[in-house]
Protein backbone atom coordinates (compact mmCIF):
# COMPACT_ATOMS: atom_id res chain seq x y z
CA UNK A 1 0.00 0.00 0.00
CA UNK A 2 1.01 3.54 -0.63
CA UNK A 3 -0.18 6.64 0.73
CA UNK A 4 -0.04 9.79 -1.15
CA UNK A 5 -0.47 13.27 0.11
CA UNK A 6 -0.94 16.38 -1.49
CA UNK A 7 0.37 19.52 0.68
CA UNK A 8 -1.38 22.56 -0.62
CA UNK A 9 -1.71 26.33 -0.01
CA UNK A 10 -5.56 25.79 1.03
CA UNK A 11 -6.31 22.12 1.23
CA UNK A 12 -4.53 18.71 1.90
CA UNK A 13 -5.62 15.55 0.08
CA UNK A 14 -4.73 11.98 0.63
CA UNK A 15 -5.14 9.15 -1.10
CA UNK A 16 -4.14 5.15 -0.49
CA UNK A 17 -3.63 3.09 -3.64
CA UNK A 18 -3.35 -0.56 -3.58
CA UNK A 19 -0.98 -2.64 -5.16
CA UNK A 20 -2.62 -2.41 -8.64
CA UNK A 21 -2.55 1.59 -8.40
CA UNK A 22 -6.08 1.71 -7.77
CA UNK A 23 -7.44 4.44 -5.12
CA UNK A 24 -8.45 2.11 -1.85
CA UNK A 25 -9.41 5.93 0.12
CA UNK A 26 -9.33 9.23 0.07
CA UNK A 27 -9.25 12.17 2.41
CA UNK A 28 -9.50 15.77 2.01
CA UNK A 29 -9.14 18.80 5.24
CA UNK A 30 -8.07 22.12 5.32
CA UNK A 31 -4.43 22.94 5.01
CA UNK A 32 -3.44 25.33 8.55
CA UNK A 33 -2.48 28.17 6.66
CA UNK A 34 0.20 30.16 8.34
CA UNK A 35 0.80 27.41 10.97
CA UNK A 36 3.80 25.41 10.58
CA UNK A 37 3.30 23.08 13.82
CA UNK A 38 -0.28 22.90 12.70
CA UNK A 39 0.14 21.35 9.12
CA UNK A 40 2.78 19.46 10.36
CA UNK A 41 -0.23 17.79 12.87
CA UNK A 42 -2.42 18.06 10.14
CA UNK A 43 -0.25 15.76 7.77
CA UNK A 44 0.10 12.99 10.78
CA UNK A 45 -3.47 13.00 11.83
CA UNK A 46 -4.13 12.20 7.70
CA UNK A 47 -1.69 9.72 7.53
CA UNK A 48 -2.80 7.95 10.52
CA UNK A 49 -6.76 7.96 9.23
CA UNK A 50 -5.86 6.79 5.79
CA UNK A 51 -3.78 4.30 7.23
CA UNK A 52 -6.21 2.78 9.58
CA UNK A 53 -8.72 3.03 6.43
CA UNK A 54 -6.54 0.86 4.28
CA UNK A 55 -6.16 -1.96 7.12
CA UNK A 56 -2.25 -2.31 6.54
CA UNK A 57 0.97 -0.47 6.89
CA UNK A 58 1.62 1.90 4.02
CA UNK A 59 4.93 4.04 2.82
CA UNK A 60 4.11 7.97 2.65
CA UNK A 61 5.32 10.77 -0.15
CA UNK A 62 4.09 13.78 0.19
CA UNK A 63 3.82 16.40 -2.87
CA UNK A 64 4.95 19.73 -1.17
CA UNK A 65 5.22 23.59 -2.95
CA UNK A 66 8.66 24.24 -3.09
CA UNK A 67 11.47 21.75 -2.06
CA UNK A 68 13.76 20.60 0.60
CA UNK A 69 17.26 22.42 -0.23
CA UNK A 70 20.03 19.58 -0.34
CA UNK A 71 22.50 21.83 1.20
CA UNK A 72 20.40 22.59 4.36
CA UNK A 73 17.69 20.05 4.65
CA UNK A 74 15.21 23.13 4.84
CA UNK A 75 11.68 23.97 2.64
CA UNK A 76 13.13 26.46 -0.45
CA UNK A 77 10.79 28.29 -2.91
CA UNK A 78 7.37 27.58 -1.45
CA UNK A 79 4.96 29.82 -1.89
CA UNK A 80 3.31 29.15 1.24
CA UNK A 81 5.65 30.69 3.17
CA UNK A 82 4.80 29.19 6.23
CA UNK A 83 6.73 26.22 5.40
CA UNK A 84 10.19 28.41 4.29
CA UNK A 85 13.20 27.87 6.12
CA UNK A 86 11.55 24.84 8.12
CA UNK A 87 13.31 21.28 8.44
CA UNK A 88 9.71 19.68 6.97
CA UNK A 89 10.91 16.33 6.56
CA UNK A 90 12.97 15.67 9.83
CA UNK A 91 10.07 17.14 11.77
CA UNK A 92 7.36 14.69 9.57
CA UNK A 93 9.57 11.56 10.18
CA UNK A 94 9.71 12.34 13.53
CA UNK A 95 6.24 12.77 14.39
CA UNK A 96 5.06 10.04 11.89
CA UNK A 97 8.00 8.12 13.26
CA UNK A 98 8.49 6.63 9.81
CA UNK A 99 10.56 7.36 6.65
CA UNK A 100 8.63 10.41 4.25
CA UNK A 101 9.34 11.45 0.81
CA UNK A 102 9.40 14.59 -0.08
CA UNK A 103 9.04 16.04 -3.72
CA UNK A 104 7.86 19.22 -5.41
CA UNK A 105 4.06 18.96 -6.48
CA UNK A 106 4.88 19.76 -10.33
CA UNK A 107 7.70 16.59 -9.95
CA UNK A 108 4.56 14.84 -8.22
CA UNK A 109 2.38 15.68 -11.37
CA UNK A 110 5.23 14.64 -14.15
CA UNK A 111 5.84 11.33 -12.27
CA UNK A 112 2.13 10.32 -12.21
CA UNK A 113 1.38 11.20 -15.37
CA UNK A 114 4.73 9.45 -16.56
CA UNK A 115 4.25 6.17 -14.20
CA UNK A 116 0.12 5.03 -15.14
CA UNK A 117 -0.81 8.78 -17.26
CA UNK A 118 -0.92 10.21 -20.40
CA UNK A 119 2.99 10.11 -20.45
CA UNK A 120 3.52 5.94 -19.57
CA UNK A 121 5.83 4.13 -21.51
CA UNK A 122 7.77 7.90 -22.74
CA UNK A 123 11.16 7.95 -21.84
CA UNK A 124 11.20 11.44 -21.00
CA UNK A 125 8.29 13.23 -19.95
CA UNK A 126 7.90 17.24 -18.65
CA UNK A 127 5.21 18.02 -16.81
CA UNK A 128 3.89 21.56 -16.93
CA UNK A 129 1.66 23.21 -14.07
CA UNK A 130 0.41 26.35 -15.42
CA UNK A 131 -2.33 27.75 -12.68
CA UNK A 132 -1.69 29.50 -9.84
CA UNK A 133 1.74 29.74 -10.50
CA UNK A 134 3.89 27.89 -13.74
CA UNK A 135 6.04 25.24 -12.05
CA UNK A 136 7.41 21.62 -14.17
CA UNK A 137 9.09 18.05 -13.09
CA UNK A 138 11.15 16.36 -15.61
CA UNK A 139 10.47 12.46 -15.39
CA UNK A 140 13.10 10.32 -16.95
CA UNK A 141 12.60 6.33 -17.59
CA UNK A 142 10.20 6.33 -14.71
CA UNK A 143 12.27 8.16 -12.08
CA UNK A 144 12.32 12.29 -11.05
CA UNK A 145 14.84 14.12 -12.29
CA UNK A 146 15.92 16.91 -9.29
CA UNK A 147 19.49 17.81 -10.08
CA UNK A 148 21.90 18.88 -7.41
CA UNK A 149 20.32 22.12 -6.89
CA UNK A 150 16.72 20.25 -6.75
CA UNK A 151 15.39 22.88 -9.21
CA UNK A 152 14.97 20.64 -12.15
CA UNK A 153 12.04 21.50 -14.26
CA UNK A 154 11.51 25.26 -12.85
CA UNK A 155 11.25 26.51 -16.11
CA UNK A 156 8.75 29.22 -14.96
CA UNK A 157 11.75 31.25 -13.32
CA UNK A 158 13.36 31.49 -16.26
CA UNK A 159 12.89 34.66 -18.83
CA UNK A 160 10.47 34.27 -21.60
CA UNK A 161 12.13 33.63 -24.44
CA UNK A 162 11.90 35.42 -27.70
CA UNK A 163 10.44 38.15 -26.22
CA UNK A 164 8.79 41.01 -28.17
CA UNK A 165 7.42 44.12 -27.26
CA UNK A 166 6.43 45.05 -24.13
CA UNK A 167 7.51 41.68 -23.06
CA UNK A 168 11.25 42.45 -22.83
CA UNK A 169 10.49 44.56 -19.67
CA UNK A 170 8.23 42.21 -18.03
CA UNK A 171 6.16 42.17 -14.70
CA UNK A 172 7.60 41.54 -11.42
CA UNK A 173 8.00 38.20 -10.37
CA UNK A 174 7.73 37.19 -6.61
CA UNK A 175 11.12 35.70 -6.81
CA UNK A 176 12.76 39.20 -7.14
CA UNK A 177 12.79 39.32 -10.80
CA UNK A 178 11.01 40.55 -13.90
CA UNK A 179 10.04 39.32 -16.82
CA UNK A 180 9.85 35.14 -15.98
CA UNK A 181 7.82 32.55 -17.34
CA UNK A 182 5.38 32.78 -14.82
CA UNK A 183 4.34 36.09 -15.36
CA UNK A 184 3.08 35.33 -18.38
CA UNK A 185 1.83 31.88 -18.69
CA UNK A 186 0.10 31.90 -14.78
CA UNK A 187 -3.99 32.40 -14.39
CA UNK A 188 -2.21 35.51 -13.24
CA UNK A 189 -0.53 36.51 -15.35
CA UNK A 190 -3.25 36.13 -18.22
CA UNK A 191 -5.82 38.21 -16.43
CA UNK A 192 -3.27 40.56 -15.93
CA UNK A 193 -2.44 40.73 -19.70
CA UNK A 194 -6.05 40.85 -20.67
CA UNK A 195 -6.48 43.89 -17.90
CA UNK A 196 -3.89 45.66 -19.57
CA UNK A 197 -5.34 45.32 -22.76
CA UNK A 198 -8.72 46.38 -22.06
CA UNK A 199 -8.95 47.84 -18.53
CA UNK A 200 -11.13 45.11 -17.56
CA UNK A 201 -10.63 42.60 -14.36
CA UNK A 202 -11.49 39.04 -15.24
CA UNK A 203 -10.50 35.85 -14.15
CA UNK A 204 -8.72 33.34 -16.80
CA UNK A 205 -11.58 30.98 -16.82
CA UNK A 206 -13.86 34.18 -17.94
CA UNK A 207 -11.91 35.11 -20.28
CA UNK A 208 -12.03 31.72 -22.29
CA UNK A 209 -15.53 31.99 -22.19
CA UNK A 210 -15.16 35.11 -23.67
CA UNK A 211 -13.24 33.77 -26.25
CA UNK A 212 -15.19 30.81 -27.06
CA UNK A 213 -18.22 33.47 -27.28
CA UNK A 214 -16.44 35.35 -30.11
CA UNK A 215 -15.19 38.00 -28.03
CA UNK A 216 -12.08 39.90 -29.89
CA UNK A 217 -10.05 41.01 -27.03
CA UNK A 218 -10.23 37.69 -24.98
CA UNK A 219 -9.10 35.66 -27.83
CA UNK A 220 -6.41 38.23 -28.89
CA UNK A 221 -5.34 37.46 -25.49
CA UNK A 222 -5.60 33.78 -25.85
CA UNK A 223 -3.47 34.01 -29.05
CA UNK A 224 -0.72 35.92 -26.83
CA UNK A 225 -0.94 33.70 -24.12
CA UNK A 226 -0.47 30.66 -27.00
CA UNK A 227 2.64 32.41 -28.29
CA UNK A 228 4.09 32.95 -25.38
CA UNK A 229 4.00 28.98 -24.25
CA UNK A 230 4.89 27.72 -27.75
CA UNK A 231 8.06 29.99 -27.22
CA UNK A 232 8.55 28.77 -23.24
CA UNK A 233 7.55 25.20 -24.57
CA UNK A 234 10.31 25.23 -27.18
CA UNK A 235 13.37 26.51 -25.11
CA UNK A 236 12.37 23.06 -22.48
CA UNK A 237 12.24 20.85 -26.29
CA UNK A 238 15.65 22.27 -27.40
CA UNK A 239 17.54 21.48 -24.07
CA UNK A 240 15.50 18.22 -22.79
CA UNK A 241 14.10 17.09 -26.44
CA UNK A 242 11.04 15.15 -23.93
CA UNK A 243 8.68 12.76 -25.84
CA UNK A 244 5.59 13.98 -24.49
CA UNK A 245 4.62 17.34 -22.64
CA UNK A 246 1.82 16.91 -20.35
CA UNK A 247 -0.37 20.12 -18.76
CA UNK A 248 -1.73 20.23 -15.66
CA UNK A 249 -3.22 22.92 -13.50
CA UNK A 250 -6.55 25.32 -14.25
CA UNK A 251 -5.49 26.23 -17.77
CA UNK A 252 -4.88 23.23 -18.89
CA UNK A 253 -8.41 22.44 -19.15
CA UNK A 254 -8.36 25.28 -22.79
CA UNK A 255 -8.81 22.52 -25.37
CA UNK A 256 -7.39 25.10 -27.83
CA UNK A 257 -3.50 24.82 -26.47
CA UNK A 258 -3.21 21.11 -27.63
CA UNK A 259 -3.36 21.95 -31.23
CA UNK A 260 -2.56 25.32 -31.30
CA UNK A 261 0.57 25.68 -29.14
CA UNK A 262 2.31 22.41 -30.89
CA UNK A 263 1.44 24.37 -34.54
CA UNK A 264 3.55 27.36 -33.42
CA UNK A 265 6.29 26.32 -31.29
CA UNK A 266 8.15 24.47 -34.60
CA UNK A 267 9.25 28.02 -35.71
CA UNK A 268 11.67 28.41 -32.68
CA UNK A 269 12.43 24.41 -32.20
CA UNK A 270 15.83 23.47 -33.36
CA UNK A 271 14.69 20.92 -35.70
CA UNK A 272 13.34 20.42 -38.80
CA UNK A 273 10.22 18.62 -37.58
CA UNK A 274 8.79 18.23 -33.62
CA UNK A 275 7.86 15.14 -32.75
CA UNK A 276 7.05 15.77 -28.98
CA UNK A 277 3.05 15.84 -28.00
CA UNK A 278 1.69 18.23 -25.65
CA UNK A 279 -1.02 16.06 -23.95
CA UNK A 280 -3.89 16.49 -21.83
CA UNK A 281 -3.43 15.05 -17.86
CA UNK A 282 -5.10 10.92 -17.89
CA UNK A 283 -5.65 12.20 -13.83
CA UNK A 284 -5.92 15.42 -13.88
CA UNK A 285 -6.32 17.25 -10.76
CA UNK A 286 -5.95 13.64 -8.42
CA UNK A 287 -2.08 13.37 -10.54
CA UNK A 288 -0.51 15.62 -8.04
CA UNK A 289 -1.67 13.15 -4.91
CA UNK A 290 -0.87 9.93 -7.40
CA UNK A 291 2.44 11.29 -8.11
CA UNK A 292 3.27 11.65 -4.33
CA UNK A 293 2.05 7.95 -3.51
CA UNK A 294 4.52 6.65 -6.64
CA UNK A 295 7.47 8.39 -4.86
CA UNK A 296 7.94 4.57 -3.36
CA UNK A 297 8.30 2.36 -6.41
CA UNK A 298 6.82 -1.15 -6.00
CA UNK A 299 8.53 -3.81 -3.78
CA UNK A 300 9.69 -0.58 -1.82
CA UNK A 301 8.79 -0.45 1.99
CA UNK A 302 9.03 2.04 4.87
Amino acid sequence: MRIGIDLGGTKIEGIVLDERGQVAARQRRPTPRDDYEGTVRALVELIDTLERAAGARATVGIGMPGIISPATGLVKNANSVWLIGRPLQEDLERAAGRPVRLANDANCFALSEASDGAGEGAAVVFGVIVGTGTGGGVVVHGRVLTGPNAVAGEWGHNPLPWAEGDEVSGEPCYCGRRGCIETFLSGPGLARDYSRATGERLTSEQIAALADAGDRAAEAALVRYESRMARALASIINVLDPDVIVLGGGLSQLTRLYANVPARWGAWVFSDRVDTRLVRPRHGDASGVRGAAWLWRAGESA
